[in-house]
């Protein structure tokens, strides 16, 4: 009976996505943070109708996402990235903040409802509006992609957008990750129910940052459609610890269908890739 719910939830969800593709094509005006919020019609299926090779072809507006030569994600070799250690410590400071946990049918957001703190790049300051999780992650780091990626999402005052990108690792002892362990209650009263929001109280976003310094910066795109570009993306390479029971908790809680929800990797496109690495340390991958 559960699974009979969870597809009339997809069902009624692809119902809501068709609706939104069409206000999205008649109200240009749309902004790219809206799109990637409301709409779910694409798939990560590989060679899928609506599969990620295809969703340039699904709407004019997401274009980008086949033509595109800034595209995310992408794999980060840090002996091939060009070291700047004018970029210092990643300058953020974050707040607790209301919040709510709101499942988007491709993800599980945790979105801000007030001031969460800000990320400043260059003398910009992009505040905090949301964070969501990919599984496995997005970027790779080498040849590797991890088991899972946060991305905490940062608007500036014209609405241009940065992403900070923090990769998780599987473990297999019990010790949860305690950002999520936080949010675990809430994760599950939204479980297969596309569009459905759960106040959570006050959330610290300091609980989803990363544990390292090292960290990879480069000019890119959103992953989901429209694949806009221009994008600031700081991805860090040391890697928060996650258990299997919280993976599953997070795949069994979108549609049918997202359990993999990474995007495939994508060229290069000779882009430069700076990485900081405090007192100059050498890392090999």
């Amino acid at each position: 009976m559960a699974l009979d719910r969870r597809h009339l939830h997809h069902a009624v969800g692809a119902l809501l996505a068709a609706a939104l593709l069409l206000s999205a094509a008649v109200l240009p005006g749309a902004t790219a943070q809206e799109q990637t919020e409301d709409e779910s019609e694409f798939s990560y299926v590989p060679g899928s109708p609506n599969g990620p090779e295809r969703w340039g072809e699904l709407n004019p507006s997401w274009a980008t996402c086949s033509k595109g030569r800034s595209q995310s994600p992408i794999s980060l070799f840090t002996d091939r990235a060009t070291p700047v250690f004018s970029l210092g410590h990643l300058d953020y400071s974050y707040r607790p903040t209301n919040a709510s946990v709101v499942n988007r049918g491709h993800d599980i957001q945790l979105r801000f409802h007030s001031d969460a703190g800000k990320l400043v790049i260059n003398g910009t300051a992009y505040y905090l509006k949301q964070l969501h999780w990919h599984t496995p992650s997005e970027h790779a780091v080498g040849v590797r992609r991890y088991d899972m990626e946060v991305h905490l999402v940062h608007l500036d005052a014209e609405g241009k957008i940065a992403v900070v990108g923090v990769l998780y690792e599987k473990i297999f002892r019990p010790a949860p990750d305690p950002f999520l362990k936080r949010l675990e209650p809430a994760i599950r009263r939204v479980r297969g129910m596309r569009g459905k929001e759960e106040p959570v109280g006050v959330v610290d976003p300091n609980g989803a940052t990363a544990m390292g310094s090292v960290y990879y910066r480069y000019m890119g795109s959103l992953t989901t459609p429209p694949c806009t570009e221009g994008v600031v993306w700081t991805v860090f390479k040391a890697c928060r610890r996650v258990t299997g029971n919280q993976l599953e908790l997070l795949k069994d809680a979108v549609d049918d269908g997202y359990e993999k929800n990474a995007r495939p990797l994508q060229d290069v496109n000779g882009r430069d890739i700076s990485v900081f690495l405090p007192q100059r340390a050498v890392y090999v991958e």
